[in-house]
């Protein structure tokens, strides 16, 4: 049994433009530019047969998945198991503000790999608990009678896809997709679909 995983990062929202950090308690939304990638997005996949898209019940992913949908035209289901990394008290700062205020922890929680990945910000989640909650929705899912399932979702949890696979790309730009396979009880990159 093979089932096909599309996993896309929204499109540029108004923090990204503005250089603050958002989490899970920040609802920014789209940029008009992001509002284009979102669009990009679903016309990139509209040959892809999906059967459904999961979305991060925040704003921006679930813009993003409207948007995309309208090439689409599937059902879209709110997982809260693919919402953006909880950034604790450090969510709405900007980048510069939070190097000066946690200089050690930002450096860290940007390593790619798995090094440091029990390191966060205070109240806030693991790059390690990233990957265990966004793996089980991913699990979940297969197990669904789809196919072909989409997933609208955050930088973070892209990131953390790629390291638990063994690829250390960190750097996922809005409106990037992933595309998954699952087969053989096995995890593994296909490519990323541009």
């Amino acid at each position: 049994m093979r089932k096909d995983f599309y996993i896309f990062r929204h499109g540029q929202s108004t923090y990204n433009i503005a250089g603050r950090t958002q989490g899970q308690t920040n609802d920014s939304v789209l940029s008009d530019l992001g509002k284009e990638q979102a669009i990009a997005i679903g016309k990139r996949l509209a040959d892809k047969v999906i059967d459904v898209i999961a979305t991060s019940p925040l704003k921006r992913a679930m813009q993003t998945a409207e948007l995309a949908n309208q090439s689409l035209n599937v059902p879209i289901v709110i997982d809260e198991r693919f919402i953006e990394v909880n950034v604790g008290v450090v969510e709405g700062m900007h980048y510069t503000e939070i190097c000066e205020k946690f200089e050690d922890i930002f450096k860290k929680m940007h390593l790619p790999g798995k090094e440091c990945e029990d390191v966060c910000y205070p109240e806030g989640e693991t790059r390690k608990q990233v990957r265990e909650r966004v793996f089980a929705g991913l699990n979940d899912w297969v197990k669904q009678p789809y196919n072909v399932i989409a997933v609208s979702s955050h930088g973070i949890m892209l990131s953390q896809v790629l390291v638990a696979l063994g690829d250390g790309t960190t750097d996922v730009k809005n409106g990037a997709i992933l595309h998954l396979k699952f087969e053989d009880e096995q995890w593994s990159v296909v490519e990323w679909v541009s």
